[in-house]
């Protein structure tokens, strides 16, 4: 049987680094599915809010959000500058140029639905594309049934969801979880196994240093299978990156 390992990810929709590390941690797993290490990897989403003030159905350039973050137009043109060569060189075409910062709250919301109907990474790159690529509201609830629609999802259902309180309380939990356990980078890569083994990465690190945490952390549980009362401390990564 395949070595089991979960991945809890806690990540934004706006988030740049995000998109990045979804995408060399992906490329991570097939690599090892190439090289055909025996390891069954499974991944949820967790919600992490960048910028949790921002006013719902008033999205804003994000040109002028990271301006303002950040310490004006010039270095704000840097960063994003900075973060669409690395984008690019993942295969991933940011035009941050017609991005739109909005609250993320609803499409966290859509994200925890999917999580139990199998669409969660599929409805998670989608929501980035429509943000990073498309230049959509991803705040605007018409503009999430949408995007539910393309990844296979029933768009009145998702509507009808939308315009519910389902699902909040839920997200908001998980939101404080963050804030109470120190996840303060984004992404956050919290992996364990079966036991609860494992380490927590933050950081949107390079594909083969993925691939070193998940066999690691396969071995280690592979040695422990057979003890399991050993104590395991996990071990952090030090580098995360800017959001």
């Amino acid at each position: 049987m395949p070595t089991v390992l979960e991945v809890e990810i806690w990540s934004d929709v706006v988030c740049p680094w995000c998109y990045i590390g979804k995408r060399r941690f992906e490329n991570a797993v097939a690599a090892l599915r190439e090289a055909g290490d025996d390891i069954e990897v499974r991944a949820v989403y967790r919600p992490y809010q960048l910028d949790p003030t921002a006013s719902p159905g008033k999205a804003t350039p994000v040109s002028e959000a990271y301006a303002k973050k950040f310490g004006g137009p010039e270095r704000a043109a840097q960063i994003i500058g900075h973060v669409t060569d690395v984008a690019a060189s993942e295969g991933i075409e940011f035009r941050m140029d017609r991005a739109l910062r909005a609250n993320t709250l609803l499409a966290h919301r859509l994200l925890w639905l999917t999580e139990a109907t199998g669409h969660q990474s599929a409805m998670k790159d989608r929501l980035l594309r429509a943000y990073f690529e498309d230049g959509l509201d991803i705040g605007d609830p018409d503009v999430l049934a949408d995007c539910a629609a393309d990844v296979g999802l029933d768009r009145d259902r998702v509507a009808a969801f939308l315009e519910s309180d389902d699902g909040a309380d839920e997200v908001r939990r998980f939101l404080s979880f963050a804030r109470d356990h120190d996840i303060t980078a984004v992404p956050t890569f919290v992996f364990a196994g079966p036991e609860g083994q494992g380490w927590m990465v933050p950081g949107a690190q390079e594909r083969d240093v993925f691939v070193q945490v998940l066999r690691r952390l396969a071995d280690r549980l592979r040695a422990t299978a057979d003890t399991p009362d050993t104590p395991d401390t996990p071990d952090t990564a030090d580098t995360a990156a800017d959001a």
